[in-house]
């Protein structure tokens, strides 16, 4: 009876916001196109080459990398050096968006990891970009990238910390999430860890190849994705060799990736697609473990995904995208974050923790910014708030988590971002 009466007041809601919205206002139709846009941009530019394969990176993780294994590095009874040093490096390595960390920390945490290690790497994952980080000492000043490093570095194991000691007594599970500790697991660790690292070369190299990582010019777009092929090629023959998959059907599958590679040379999305359906052809007709992999990622999508798009789609109206107005004009958070007050800082701290960053663009926005009138310490609160925060990650963070794990990890991250931009400028003077 309580789900559907929230169900009937989502839907008058809707009806009440449909009926009463001014559907003739420029401001309300730019934001619905700014809405549009961004979904578009991230379903081109990041559901491809960085969602799908990090939903099969989770998928592996839940199916393969269970209980003991799991436990053994990340689960509560870790000692807290080993397990926050594993889930900081963990994080790092991947150099995704708030939105692309979301599935493997949701395999991570369904499969038994502690609350504190899963949100150190919760965090670690976008905000611990070394590219990013480099990108920001170079764009935005030597000390505004250091700064940024220390204090990301020290907010993940600070908040993931402060997040066990908070919800020590609450139990692991958040709103219906599947625990997973006490399971086996499917594979030797050797070979579960070798295989998960293979997509997650695919994921780290492939995603340079796109428009959007135009930033990554000091290593050639073509020699990333032969790094990319070489991890993808090496995925097939784990398969061949670990799982049981007859030798063809890996072949098979890069057939057509090889074409649209030859038919389309300058856009290289066509062929991974190619590559993904393939890889997720395999795994569905396959048995065992095979199918384990497969169904627990759409177990993982089916949760993750509607959530994570509603997110994007809610962003781009509220915000805008980089060449459109959302409801909220942009000017207004200019002038939020013009001064070096707490409150200031504050400011961007959420302007930050609400926005949508793709992968390293948080640099450039946050360049205009200052030469707006954003001060450093603003800057650095941003910095350390947008890439590891959105409003699409929220969603899918209390949909793993719950609402009241959400909320505390939402407070912890803005606090900390303001007290290290704060702290900043009063050095920075």
């Amino acid at each position: 009876m309580r789900r559907n009466l929230r169900i009937l007041l989502g839907i008058a809601s809707t009806v009440a916001l449909v009926w009463l919205a001014p559907l003739g206002s420029a401001r309300l139709q730019m934001a619905i196109g700014a809405s549009l846009r961004l979904l578009q941009e991230y379903a081109r530019l990041h559901i491809v080459t960085s969602l799908l394969p990090a939903l099969l990176i989770a998928g592996a993780i839940s199916a393969f990398l269970r209980g003991s294994v799991v436990l053994r590095y990340l689960g509560p009874g870790t000692p807290k050096m080993i397990s926050y040093a594993v889930a900081s490096v963990a994080g790092t390595v991947l150099a995704v968006c708030s939105c692309t960390v979301m599935p493997v920390f949701a395999g991570i945490y369904s499969a038994g990891a502690g609350l504190g290690p899963a949100i150190a790497f919760l965090y670690s994952g976008p905000a611990i970009n070394i590219l990013a980080i480099v990108l920001s000492a170079r764009v935005l000043g030597l000390g505004l990238g250091i700064a940024r490093a220390v204090g990301a570095v020290v907010m993940s194991v600070v908040i993931g910390l402060l997040m066990s000691a908070l919800f020590r007594k609450g139990g692991r599970s958040g709103r219906g999430w599947p625990e997973r500790g006490d399971e086996a697991p499917g594979l030797p660790l050797g070979r579960a860890a070798a295989l998960v690292a293979g997509l997650v070369g695919v994921l780290v190299f492939s995603r340079s190849g796109c428009p959007c990582e135009a930033v990554l010019a000091h290593v050639p777009p073509l020699a990333m994705w032969w790094l990319s092929i070489t991890f993808a090629v090496s995925e097939g023959v784990m398969l061949v060799a670990w799982l049981g998959v007859p030798w063809w059907k890996p072949l098979a599958a890069a057939v057509p990736v090889a074409v649209l590679a030859a038919v389309v040379p300058g856009d290289p999305r066509p062929a991974f697609m190619a590559g993904v359906a393939g890889f997720a052809l395999i795994l569905s007709r396959g048995s065992g473990q095979l199918r384990q992999w497969f169904d627990e990622t759409i177990g993982l999508t089916v949760r993750i995904l509607p959530m994570l798009l509603a997110g994007v789609a809610a962003t781009g109206f509220l915000l805008g995208t980089s060449d459109a107005q959302g409801l909220i004009p942009y000017r207004w958070v200019e002038a939020a974050v013009g001064g070096t007050s707490v409150l200031t800082t504050l400011a961007a701290s959420l302007a930050g923790a609400f926005m949508y960053f793709a992968t390293l663009t948080e640099v450039p926005i946050v360049q205009g910014l200052m030469r707006s009138g954003m001060h450093s310490g603003p800057a650095l609160a941003l910095l350390l708030a947008g890439p590891a925060l959105s409003l699409p990650s929220m969603l899918v963070i209390r949909g793993i988590l719950g609402t009241r794990k959400t909320l505390a990890y939402l407070v912890l991250v803005v606090v900390f971002s303001t007290a290290a931009g704060w702290l900043f400028a009063i050095l920075a003077r």
